[in-house]
């Protein structure tokens, strides 16, 4: 099964959506403050979310797909 991971930063987290190649929300949702740690987080969560909410047990593929934005102020000179 394929699943597609979206790591967005918001307010100083990165927050994690996962959804299957068939866009069914897999319902895990984690964050941490860590991009690396929440790739790990994900890689260990998901496979026990697949299988509660869909009854899959098997390979999984993850793509990561990532979004970050930040707002730079200009300071006063």
């Amino acid at each position: 099964m394929k699943c597609i991971v979206k790591l967005l930063w918001d307010n100083g987290f990165w927050h994690s959506v996962v959804v299957t190649d068939k866009n069914e929300n897999v319902g895990l949702t984690l964050e941490s403050g860590s991009f690396d740690a929440l790739i790990e987080r994900v890689k260990i969560a998901l496979p026990e979310m697949l299988e509660l909410n869909f009854g899959y047990i098997g390979d999984v593929s993850l793509i990561f797909e990532v979004e970050r934005s930040d707002d730079i102020k200009k300071e006063a000179s």
